[in-house]
């Protein structure tokens, strides 16, 4: 049964993004992210999950770059 994307939130769907990335990369034989890249994606899952950190919409975020 698939999850309710609708209903779910930008944190859990980036969670789950990120779950079923991992699994298919075993299926189909390896990584292609360094020790130092998973570590840092880790790390920044982790802040999302604390609510240490938030997930920004990518619209909303590329109009803020380069801005003060």
């Amino acid at each position: 049964m698939l999850p309710d994307l609708a209903n779910m939130t930008k944190e859990k769907k980036f969670l789950t993004m990120r779950n079923l990335w991992e699994d298919m990369q075993k299926e189909i034989g390896g990584t292609t992210e360094t020790p130092e890249v998973k570590n840092l994606l880790d790390r920044r899952a982790a802040r999302v999950e604390s609510g240490e950190a938030e997930i920004l919409e990518w619209d909303k975020v590329k109009g803020s770059i380069g801005r003060p």
